[in-house]
């Protein structure tokens, strides 16, 4: 595993982004880029009430593979990434991703990456839970 992965994740517990941001505090950095996925009370104009999230156990692994590859940039210094399982409430943050690099730039492309890859290739699923009763999977390949 790359030095530079300082924390990966998958967790019922509530995130901290002061745990993602001293994670990847490095003085070799120019620039640091963060993302927090929030739970929105909408999806595709239909309100949503509430969410929950299930992991495959290989979930870390893949999330792993991901972190790896963003890695490969020699301009990364120090990356993190943190998913939340379990029941979520509009607002809350169910997912937390920082990278650190030599500049901004990089840190933008590299973190733009890690949570694109993240939600296209980790087998973390999203149960939707609709205003109207009803309800739907989303990211169950």
């Amino acid at each position: 595993m790359s030095d530079a992965i300082r924390l990966l994740d998958i967790r019922e517990d509530v995130l901290s982004t002061d745990e993602v941001l001293a994670a990847v505090a490095d003085p070799t950095a120019g620039g640091t880029a963060f993302f927090i996925g929030t739970v929105r009370n909408h999806d595709q104009d239909k309100p949503v009430d509430r969410l929950s999230y299930e992991a495959h156990p290989d979930a870390l692994a893949h999330l792993r593979k991901v972190a790896q590859r963003v890695c490969e940039d020699p301009a990364v210094t120090a990356l993190a990434a943190v998913h939340r399982t379990g029941d979520l409430k509009i607002g809350d943050a169910a997912v937390i991703v920082a990278v650190a690099a030599s500049h901004r730039g990089a840190a933008f492309a590299a973190c733009r990456k890690l949570i694109d890859d993240l939600k296209s290739e980790v087998p973390i699923w999203k149960h939707q839970h609709f205003s109207d009763g009803a309800s739907e999977w989303v990211g169950a390949h």
